[in-house]
């Protein structure tokens, strides 16, 4: 415990903090808990609707493609078809599909109260200076993470689902997608998006810590793009609007990381 604390909190044992560690996790787990059974519950809104929707042409994704396809006159950008079927081959296929995705978006919804529980467990260890300078954690990985949920639902899953439903490698085979497969697909690139958007946040502590520096950042900023790159031509369709779509967010996560990191040092200095 930081000595500028010793004063107003009761120094607490080792077997104390994981007594208090496992009531946290303990709400947090209930609270997860609770929005599953709700989406549970709302099974018509949570499968049907956020699931199943970017494996429908009518999705708000493609819906804005074919829009900007007409405004750039080309077709290329459009999605009028999407050539795949989903099937449940197993006999609980479908109650278990409807069990993951009750859990999945229980995490979702439950992770910034999660986070929330783990933040109030930490932030008493903290010297004074160090609570000032993390004031607003909660909502700052909350946001971050609400528009990484955001950007992997309503741009990277319909994108990449679009491109496996159009790829073959012979006209005589049919895409006939498991629902189990394209259900983990979905929650896995959208629950993944939503972490990978955590980066400043990562970045700041780090750089707090001083792991991180803006310098380093800046030296490896090429190989930082290059593996953007990648990663956005391993998930998109073969065509460069689609790789920018996806690398360009990436690439000013990384920018106003170092941005963060530069301002932790100018603070240190």
């Amino acid at each position: 415990m930081p000595l500028d604390q010793i004063g107003d909190e009761q120094e607490m044992s080792f077997l104390d903090h994981l007594e208090e560690l496992r009531w946290h996790i303990i709400r947090s787990l209930i609270a997860i808990m609770v929005f599953s059974v709700a989406a549970f519950a709302a099974k018509d809104f949570f499968i049907d609707t956020l699931i199943l929707g970017p494996s429908r042409t009518d999705f708000w994704t493609y819906r804005k493609l074919c829009e900007l396809a007409a405004m750039l006159n080309t077709q290329a950008l459009c999605v009028d078809s999407l050539p795949f079927e989903l099937i449940s081959r197993k006999l609980g296929g479908q109650f278990m599909t409807h069990i993951t995705v009750s859990f999945a978006a229980g995490l979702i919804l439950g992770f910034p109260y999660f986070f929330w529980e783990i933040w109030r467990f930490i932030r008493p260890g903290l010297y004074f200076k160090e609570r000032k300078a993390s004031r607003g954690a909660t909502f700052s990985v909350s946001t971050l993470f609400a528009l990484g949920i955001l950007f992997g639902y309503f741009i990277i899953a319909p994108i990449s689902i679009r491109f496996f439903a159009t790829y073959e490698v012979s006209a005589t085979l049919e895409n006939r997608f498991d629902l189990n497969s394209y259900v983990s697909s979905v929650t896995m690139i959208v629950f993944g998006s939503g972490l990978l958007f955590q980066l400043p946040v990562i970045v700041y502590f780090l750089s707090k810590a001083g792991l991180v520096s803006s310098g380093l950042m800046k030296r490896y900023r090429r190989h930082a793009i290059i593996v953007i790159l990648i990663l956005g031509a391993m998930i998109t369709p073969p065509d460069p609007f689609s790789q920018i779509l996806i690398a360009l967010p990436l690439m000013l996560l990384y920018q106003m990381s170092i941005l963060i990191a530069k301002r932790i040092e100018k603070r240190k200095t």
